[in-house]
């Protein structure tokens, strides 16, 4: 029972940037930055605020994408999505700003939230070609997203 108590953790759901003087020791960033306008700002108001932090980025700039028509208005219009990244762009932009990054992989969105038939005919060849070499399988086929651990 003495162990428990030393243990206790805290669950809070906030807005960060109006609570002053909270700390954490992980703050999880789960496909938020895609639809700040200054995403800048609002990640440099994040590192004061805990240890680590979890970020999830939907990886929507793809060739596929951009060869559509309406392939990146698409994501602006269907989930608010102002700013696209790459894994490089993601990954430069946390640097930048002064986070250490500290590991990263990719998240199959396209094979686990496929619910359209064409999404659903893409999903062995986003498999193979993930299988065979991941980068470049998200940067030509896209539908992936980026999880990456940082302090």
């Amino acid at each position: 029972m003495q162990e428990q108590d030393k243990c206790k953790s805290k669950f809070k759901l906030a807005s960060l940037s109006q609570d002053e003087g909270t700390f954490f020791e992980l703050i999880l960033v789960l496909d938020i930055v895609e639809h700040v306008e200054d995403y800048y700002g609002f990640l440099k108001g994040l590192l004061p605020k805990s240890n680590l932090k979890i970020f999830h980025f939907p990886l929507d700039l793809s060739t596929q994408a951009v060869l559509r028509r309406r392939g990146l208005l698409t994501r602006r219009d269907l989930h608010g999505h102002i700013q696209c990244v790459t894994k490089e762009t993601a990954l430069a932009t946390l640097e930048d700003v002064g986070c250490e990054v500290l590991g990263y992989f990719h998240t199959p969105r396209c094979i686990e939230l496929a619910k359209q038939t064409i999404q659903k005919i893409a999903i062995l060849p986003r498999q193979i070609c993930f299988a065979i070499y991941q980068d470049l399988a998200v940067r030509i086929l896209g539908g992936y997203s980026l999880l990456v651990l940082a302090k």
